[in-house]
Order: structure tokens, then sequence, then C-alpha cells
């Protein structure tokens, strides 16, 4: 049951079962219990967002190719922490018998972390759904 990587407040997908937001903050203006009906996510897992220092570097300029290159290594060697890659193993052994989401806010998946956590994920051994 491969899990899907999806935009955080988008219209669930058929049988997508638990979304998990991968994002530093919740949603503004949202009410902790109006995360799930308002398709934000059913449990926030900031511990697999970039750090605070990251998100803030990333926000101060737009993304060139060489910027984007940095910041996915960042990203990677945050993930690189015991307990990043315990729940990326997790996820990963989850993804063969649970349906899962991940996802985040960001408009454009390319030039968003859950881009590179699609490939953590992937790395890590994890069935991911084809959103093509």
């Amino acid at each position: 049951m491969p899990i899907r990587v999806v935009r955080l407040g988008s219209r669930r997908a058929a049988g997508e079962g638990l979304r998990l937001g991968t994002v530093r903050r919740p949603p503004r203006g949202v009410r902790k219990q109006d995360y799930a009906r308002r398709n934000y996510f059913d449990l926030w897992m900031p511990e697999l967002a970039p750090g605070a220092a990251l998100v803030k570097w990333a926000g101060s300029a737009p993304f060139t190719p060489a910027r984007w290159a940095r910041f996915a290594r960042k990203y990677r060697q945050e993930m690189r922490a015991p307990s990043a890659q315990r729940l990326l193993q997790l996820l990963a052994a989850l993804s063969s018998s649970t349906n899962l989401a991940v996802g985040c806010y960001c408009d454009d998946e390319s030039r968003c972390h859950r881009s590179v956590l699609r490939e953590l994920l992937q790395e890590a051994g994890a069935a991911i759904h084809s959103n093509r």
C-alpha cells in the first residue's frame, strides 16, 4: 500500500489513509480539532520537516537550481539524524501494509522538501504511490 506524497489541505484521495503533516508549523488560523476535517493532516510529524533555520534560509530568496541543490543537501543532512532515520524506516515498513500519506503546504512539489522526503522514503525501502 504505497505512501502518497500530497499537498496538505488538498482533497484526499480515496483510500489515502492516515495523513501525516511533515511541516514545521501547523496551519495558521485553523483550530486543532479541524486539521483533519479540513484535509491538512491527521497526525503532525514536525520531526520530518526541515529545521527552523533551514526553513528561514529557504524563504529568504527564490530558489535557483544551485540554491535548491543546497537546500536538498542540507535537508538530507538533517534527515540523517537517528530519530529521523527511525521514522523513515517505520514509514517504509508500514508502507507494505497501511495506507499513508505525507505532505507539506507548498504548491510546487519540485521545490518543496516533500520531493526530497519522497526520495528518502524510497531509499528506506518504502513503496511510494505515483502521483503521475
